[in-house]
Order: structure tokens, then sequence, then C-alpha cells
């Protein structure tokens, strides 16, 4: 039997485009035993995935992808296997929220200042049931003839540090690591490479969030290289973190990328699955 994974997926709750449902029947077509739907900032697919995943006979791990920043730089934080019904989980997220929807009023009045016709209440039109996300903005602006592509859009416009960037309201990471392991889960640095760090200043961070009782760090990831893949099993080897790993699947917002295989070059046991909540 088939037993490979995927512990970092998106749907329509944040910037994916498929439902939660459309996720897990993709998941049943390929064959995978187990995934995590960890959208950004939000739980609101969970109670749809469950239903699907029981459905399309799937384990299904509850996840969330958290945004946070450490000295200036975006750090994201994937939680794993946690209570994500708990009251006081859930009033700490909206508040987490509130700072996003601050973000995006920001944004887009700079996509405004640039000409391009957006408004909150346009964005929140098209994506109805949707934590919104600069993916979000960029599909948008794509879908309306606004602008060629999302990659242009990222380049030019909502890329870190591009003209109309802002960035998020301070959440630490070792805040999000608390708030994961208050609901019983497992706490992920999720793709250390894309932080486009020097290794002593990564190793700086993790070390960081080793001491914030971080659990493991994403050593297998979509754009990878196997050069990176074993820089980073090697890290976590010499910091006792566990691995996790996983497509960051988002849909067509990501062409290229795959579920539970990435672009083609992952495979993930359910082993590690076993390991992270041993």
């Amino acid at each position: 039997m088939n037993s490979l994974i995927d512990l970092h997926t998106h749907s329509t709750a944040s910037d994916g485009t498929l439902t939660p449902t459309e996720l897990l029947s993709l998941a049943k077509e390929q064959h995978l035993k187990a995934i995590a739907l960890t959208d950004h900032d939000t739980t609101a697919g969970l109670e749809e995935a469950e239903q699907a995943a029981i459905k399309n006979h799937i384990e299904l791990v509850p996840g969330i992808e958290f945004s946070s920043t450490w000295n200036g730089s975006s750090v994201h934080i994937v939680g794993l296997d946690f209570n994500w019904k708990d009251a006081g989980f859930q009033e700490t997220l909206a508040k987490f929220q509130s700072s996003r929807t601050r973000r995006n009023i920001k944004m887009i009045a700079l996509l405004q200042k640039e000409g391009f016709h957006i408004s909150m209440e346009s964005v929140q039109n098209a994506f109805p049931n949707s934590t919104c996300t600069r993916a979000n903005l960029a599909r948008f602006l794509v879908d309306n003839g606004e602008i060629p592509s999302i990659r242009e859009a990222f380049d030019r416009y909502l890329g870190d540090h591009a003209k109309c960037y802002v960035p998020r309201e301070e959440v630490t990471p070792a805040q999000t690591i608390d708030l994961i392991h208050q609901c019983g889960g497992i706490a992920v640095f999720a793709h250390p490479v894309l932080c486009r760090f020097s290794m002593p200043r990564l190793e700086e961070l993790i070390l960081e969030l080793k001491k914030s009782n971080l659990d493991a760090l994403e050593v297998f990831y979509s754009t990878y290289t196997h050069s990176d893949q074993t820089s980073m099993a090697r890290l976590a080897e010499k910091y006792q973190l566990k691995s996790s790993g996983g497509s960051d699947f988002h849909g067509s917002n990501k062409p290229l990328i795959h579920l539970g295989t990435g672009k083609g070059n992952l495979k993930i046991p359910y082993t590690v699955l076993e390991s992270l909540r041993s």
C-alpha cells in the first residue's frame, strides 16, 4: 500500500484554488495516505476538510501556517496535529487575522495609487470564504486583466520590498510556537531555505527557535535542490529537531507545484508523520 503524505497544503480558505473537499478528492487520486491542510493564519477550511477526509478514507492532519517576523524578516511556522477547536486558540487567531486585514487594506490603497481598479470590497467578493493573502490580491489583478501574471504582480508590486508591499504587524515566531503547543500541536519551521539567509544567520534563528521549543524543520519541500535538502537534514540533526515536509500546494496559484509530489521530486513517507508524533 502506498504510504506517501503531504504536510503542507492550501485551499480556498486562504490562497489556494481548490476547496478543502476538492483538495481531499485530489489527495485520493494521488493515493496519499495523509495530508495536512495548512492555510495561512486560518482554520476555516478544516471542518469541511474533516468531512471530505472521512469520505475519501484519507487521514487529515489539522494544520495552519502562521506568518511571523524575526528581526524584520518573514518567517513561517507551520502548526500540525493541534486542537484547532480550542476557544483560546481561536481567540488569539482572530487577533492575528485582524492584523492581516489591516495590512491588506494598506496594500490595496497603494495599488490604487498605482492606478489599479481594486478595493477591499471587490477582493472580498471575489474570494468570499478566504483569509486573503498577497496571492489573493495578485490573483484578483490577473483575473480582472489589470496585470498579465501573478509573477509580475509580485515582482513589481507585492513581493517583499516591492512598491506596494507592506510588512506585517509583528507576530514573533515564539508566539506562534507557544500557541501551537498550548493546543497540543507540533511546530515546524516552514521552508527555511526560502528565507534566503546566510547559513550563520539561519543557524542563529534556528537556535533561537529551538529555545522556544521548536519541534521540526521542513526538510522536504517542492523547490529544494538535493543540496538544500541535505543541508536542512544536517541542521535538523545538529539541533536535534525532527523532519517535516510538504509540497506547499496552492492549485493554479502555483501551477508547477503538484500535490504530494511538488515539482516531481517529493516522496514523503508516512514514517515522517509517525516520527513527528513520537
